[in-house]
């Protein structure tokens, strides 16, 4: 009879048991509670600012400036009266990260590959000019282009009437100035990492220096290039301090719109306009950085091996 009993009995289905008991549940719950810290101040300080200039830019200018309570797309529809704000942030920011890519190059692979002692001192120098204000180091690129430096400088050589400053080859001398070592620190961590073997074992099968930096050293630092380079890129994005002391006046960014639009015309729904289609720009191109990188990444390193 007892045997009958446990016969008829329902029984647990064993994976629900295994299911109920698995720390797995249990790890993952862990690790949403500690990450709800972390969510809730995302949210409150990136997204709802970004909410806030959404909101904004479907307003209208107050009459003494500010916002005024809208639901109107006409700022949108403005935003070519600042074309030649974004014209010069979309040549002049790829140009400058190029121009920071070929010089922070080949002081990240001296760094990395061909020096060995003094590698902290001279990483040190590097970052030397952080420990200086960001404003100060600019405001001296006035004077060394200004008519009393370089200027002076050349026309003592007889080249005469040459004017940097206020020019676009100003800004991209203070753009390489400032934000070289963003450029120089990723790509030197990932020469750093290289294997050294692979680079003596193509210098043994008879590859020149310029094969083995195309097919080896290149596609191998390929994720620090592309990290500098969408660093500094977004940075200069939103760039407005050295257009605004290295331009003169004559060569605006975005950044530099929207300084004025907020703090001069006091006219903030177009100015949110133009910040959240400058966010929106920014946005495209992140997303089409992680697609190369998901499809060009893995074939390099392929390549590679």
């Amino acid at each position: 009879m007892q045997l009958a009993l446990q016969a008829d009995a329902p029984s647990a289905p064993p994976h629900c048991a295994a299911r109920a008991t698995t720390p797995v549940s249990l790890s993952r719950r862990v690790t949403l509670l500690l990450l709800l810290p972390s969510t809730l101040w995302f949210c409150l300080l990136l997204l709802m600012p970004l909410l806030v200039i959404l909101v904004f830019s479907l307003g209208e200018r107050g009459h003494s400036g500010g916002y005024s309570a809208a639901l109107t797309l006409a700022n949108y529809a403005n935003l070519g009266a600042r074309w030649q704000a974004f014209a010069n942030t979309l040549w002049l920011a790829p140009l400058g990260t190029l121009a920071c890519l070929l010089a922070a190059y080949p002081l990240a692979y001296f760094l990395a590959v061909r020096t060995q002692r003094n590698r902290s001192l001279l990483l040190t120098l590097v970052i030397v000019p952080f420990w200086t204000s960001f404003l100060i180091r600019t405001y001296a690129w006035i004077y060394i282009l200004g008519g009393k430096g370089l200027p002076a400088l050349l026309a003592s050589l007889g080249l005469d009437n040459i004017r940097l400053l206020n020019t676009p080859g100003a800004v991209l001398i203070g753009i390489v100035y400032g934000y070289l070592p963003l450029m120089v620190f990723p790509i030197y961590v990932s020469l750093e990492k290289l294997d050294k073997r692979l680079l003596e074992a193509s210098s043994d099968l008879g590859a020149s220096t310029f094969e083995t930096l195309r097919r080896i050293t290149l596609p191998l630092s390929a994720p620090g290039i592309i990290t500098g380079c969408m660093l500094v890129f977004i940075l200069l994005m939103g760039e407005f301090l050295i257009p605004a002391l290295l331009g003169g006046g004559k060569v605006f960014f975005v950044g530099n719109a929207l300084v004025d639009l907020f703090l001069q015309s006091q006219n903030w729904p177009f100015g949110s306009a133009v910040a959240m289609t400058l966010v929106a720009m920014m946005l495209a191109i992140i997303a089409l950085y992680l697609r190369l990188v998901r499809r060009y990444g893995n074939a390099l390193k392929q390549g590679v091996l």
